[in-house]
C-alpha cells in the first residue's frame, strides 16, 4: 500500500525525453492513459505560486484582482477587516497575537490574519507534529506538539458541500468563501506551491515534461463523492424511489433564500434549525411542515453529497435506507469494455476492504478476523477496511454492473499495489484511474500534504521509470477545491475577468466560455499532464472541468459520449499542444 518516497526518482529520467511532437493528432501515439485523483485543494491554494513555465506565466495567485479576493458577508457586500480562525494553530489570542480586531458585524471577533490570502506553511509547516492519528475526529486540528500528534503539518478540515460552494462562489465573484466555511479564514490559506514534493520533482533535472491546465475546474460543485461520479459518468447520481416524507430517512436537503442548508460561524441560516445539509437535493415538492424550496435551486432525488453505496465496502453500520441504490447508468469502465479496452480502478486499500484475501495490498492475514492495527475496529472479515479508507471515493462500486461476485468488478476493480507492480514491470491496461488512500491522498484534516504530494511523486515514478513509460500520459487533478478558495470564477461567471485579466496581462490565447449546467463546473483544481513523450513544459490556459479527461478518452478510443457535458465540453486533448516545441 505504502511506496518508499523517491522524490529524486524522477531525476533518474536525464535524457530519456523524446523528441517525437505530442500533439493533439499524436493523442494515439499513448497506449497508456494513467488519471492519478488526488483530494481536495484548489488550485490557488496549491499551485498559485507555480509561476512562469519557459516564460508562460501561470494564472496564479500574483494574478488574484481584488475583487474576486476580498472576501464578504452574507449580504454580498460587507468586507471583513480580519479573517477568523478556527484552526487552534491560527487561533488569536493564542497560539497567535491578536493583530486585528474586525467589528464588521454584530459580533466582533479577534486574529492575527487581515481579509487577504495568506501562507499557511509559516504558521503550520510540513514538519511540525498537527497530525491526528488515523481514525482520530480533531474538528479543529491539533495544537502543535499536542498528545497524540503526528508529523505532517496538518490543519483541521473544510466544508465543501454542494449548496454551501454555489454559495461561496457567489455567482462567480469568489468572495464568500469565508462567510459560506466552517473553517471560516482558514479557506483563504495558501501552500509555497514551489515547496511541494510533485513541484521540487518535476523540476529537476532530467524531470520529464509537463503541462499545466491552469483554468481546470471540478466538475460539479460540492465534494469528492459526486466529483468521483462525473470522472466515471459526467452525470449525478439518481436515488431510486426515495423518501419524501420529513422521515429520519428522508435524505433531501432543505434550503434557505440564499441557497444554504447549514450555517456556519459567520453565518446564520435563514431557516434556522429547520435546515438541512443531506445526502440529497432538495425536494421539489417538499411534504407538509418542510418549507417550500426556493425557484433558483436545484432539487429532485439527487445525491450530491457524501453518501455510502449499498454494496461492501461501506461504512460499517449504515442502514440500507441510507445507502444509495444501485446505479445502472452507463459509466466510462463500460464503454471501455464495450469496445474491448480494458481498464482498472486502483485504490489504495481496496484489497482490505473488499475482503480480497491474498490479493496485492491485502495485509490482513488469513484468520478469522483483521489482523492488521489499522484496520477498522467495527469492521467483520474479510472486509476489513483501513481507518482512512474512504467509501465514497470508489464511485465504481455504485453501480449495478460491478456488483460483488461480478466478472467485471474482480476484473477493473483493483488495488492500488497491484497498479505499482504493473507499472514497474511494465503491464499497464490502456486505461488506469489512481486513487491513493486517505492518508496518502493530501487531503486536509486526516492527511499531511507533504505527504501526499511525495506519494504523487512516487507514483509518477514507478511509470516513468518502468518500461511502458515513454507510451504512457499522466493526468494528474483533484477531485475537488476542499473548501479553498480560488480567485478565477469558473464558467459562465468568468467572462468579463478573464478578458480584462488578458487585456491587462497581453494573454491572447486564453480559450474562454466552457461547457455548464445546473451542477458545475465549480472552484478552479490543479491539473497537470506529464509524459517522458513530451518535448518540453508549458502552460495551457483553457478552459477545462473533470470531464474533459472523459473526452480525452473518448476521443482516444473513439468513444461515445457519456452525457451532454462530456459531450459538449473540451477536450483535455488540446493541452497536448503546449507540449510541443
Amino acid at each position: 500500500m505504502f511506496l518508499k518516497h523517491s522524490i529524486g526518482g524522477l531525476a533518474a529520467l536525464a535524457c530519456a525525453a523524446a523528441a517525437t511532437p505530442a500533439s493533439s493528432e499524436s493523442l494515439r501515439e499513448f497506449n497508456h492513459i494513467v488519471v492519478i485523483y488526488q483530494e481536495n485543494h484548489s488550485f490557488d491554494n496549491l499551485f498559485g505560486l507555480w509561476g512562469a513555465v519557459n516564460g508562460e506565466p501561470v494564472q496564479g495567485l500574483p494574478f488574484a484582482d481584488a475583487a474576486h479576493t476580498e472576501q464578504v458577508r452574507a449580504d454580498g457586500t460587507t468586507a471583513y477587516s480580519c479573517l477568523l480562525q478556527n484552526d487552534v494553530n491560527l487561533a488569536s489570542p493564542s497560539p497567535l497575537a491578536t493583530s486585528c480586531t474586525d467589528a464588521t458585524g454584530a459580533t466582533s471577533f479577534v486574529s492575527a490574519f487581515q481579509n487577504k490570502p495568506f501562507q499557511i506553511d509559516d504558521y503550520i509547516a510540513a514538519t511540525d507534529k498537527t497530525c491526528p492519528a488515523p481514525g482520530v475526529s480533531a474538528v479543529n486540528g491539533l495544537l502543535k506538539n499536542a498528545a497524540g500528534a503526528l508529523t505532517g503539518g496538518c490543519t483541521r478540515d473544510l466544508v465543501h458541500r454542494y449548496y454551501s460552494e454555489q454559495f461561496q462562489i457567489n455567482g462567480g465573484k469568489q468572495n464568500r468563501y469565508v462567510t459560506g466555511s466552517d473553517a471560516a479564514g482558514l479557506s483563504m490559506g495558501y501552500y509555497d506551491t514551489t515547496k511541494l514534493p510533485i513541484y521540487v520533482a518535476l523540476h529537476r533535472r532530467g524531470a520529464p515534461h509537463y503541462v499545466i491546465a491552469d483554468h481546470f475546474f471540478q466538475s460539479a460543485f460540492g465534494g469528492s463523492f459526486l466529483n468521483h461520479q462525473w470522472l466515471v459518468a459526467s452525470a449525478t447520481p439518481v436515488f431510486a424511489n426515495a423518501l419524501n416524507d420529513a422521515s429520519g430517512n428522508d435524505l433531501h436537503s432543505v434550503v434557505d433564500a440564499n441557497g444554504m442548508a447549514a450555517s456556519t460561524a459567520l453565518y446564520t441560516n435563514l431557516l434556522g434549525s429547520s435546515a438541512k445539509d443531506a445526502q440529497l437535493t432538495a425536494s421539489c415538492n417538499p411534504p407538509s411542515g418542510r418549507p417550500a424550496t426556493p425557484e433558483n435551486v436545484a432539487c429532485g432525488d439527487f445525491a450530491i453529497n457524501t453518501i455510502q453505496p449499498y454494496y461492501q465496502p461501506y461504512a460499517p453500520g449504515t442502514v440500507d435506507a441510507k445507502r444509495l441504490p444501485p446505479l445502472e447508468n452507463a459509466t466510462i469502465g463500460d464503454r471501455l469494455s464495450a469496445r474491448g479496452i480494458d481498464w482498472a480502478w486502483y485504490s489504495g486499500g481496496w484489497s482490505n476492504a473488499n475482503g480480497d484475501i491474498g490479493a496485492p495490498g491485502w495485509t490482513n492475514g488469513n484468520g478469522i478476523g483483521c489482523a492488521d492495527p489499522n484496520a477498522l475496529a467495527t469492521a467483520t472479515f474479510p472486509n476489513c477496511p483501513d481507518k482512512l479508507f474512504q467509501f465514497h471515493h470508489q464511485p465504481f462500486n455504485y453501480f449495478k454492473a460491478y456488483a460483488p461476485g461480478t466478472t467485471a468488478r474482480h476484473d477493473h476493480l483493483r488495488d492500488e499495489a497491484e497498479f505499482v507492480q504493473l507499472a514497474k514491470t511494465g503491464r499497464l491496461k490502456p486505461v488506469s484511474f489512481v486513487k491513493p488512500i486517505g492518508a496518502e491522498n493530501e487531503h486536509p484534516g486526516y492527511a499531511s500534504e507533504a505527504d501526499g504530494s511525495s506519494h504523487l511523486v512516487d507514483l509518477i515514478a514507478s511509470i516513468v521509470n518502468g518500461p511502458d513509460g515513454r507510451e504512457t500520459l499522466i493526468i494528474v487533478t483533484y477531485d475537488e477545491f476542499g473548501g479553498s478558495w480560488d480567485h478565477v470564477p469558473p464558467p459562465p461567471y468568468q467572462s468579463e475577468h478573464v478578458a480584462e485579466r488578458e487585456h491587462h496581462h497581453g494573454h491572447d490565447h486564453h480559450a474562454g466560455g466552457g461547457a455548464h449546467d445546473r451542477w458545475g463546473p465549480g472552484t478552479r483544481i490543479p491539473a497537470l499532464l506529464i509524459s517522458k513523450r513530451f518535448d518540453r513544459s508549458g502552460v495551457d490556459h483553457a478552459n477545462y472541468d473533470t470531464t474533459s479527461i472523459l473526452k480525452l478518452i473518448e476521443e482516444r478510443y473513439h468513444l461515445a459520449p457519456l452525457g451532454s457535458r462530456d459531450a459538449e465540453v473540451r477536450s483535455l486533448t488540446r493541452a497536448l499542444d503546449a507540449a510541443e516545441r
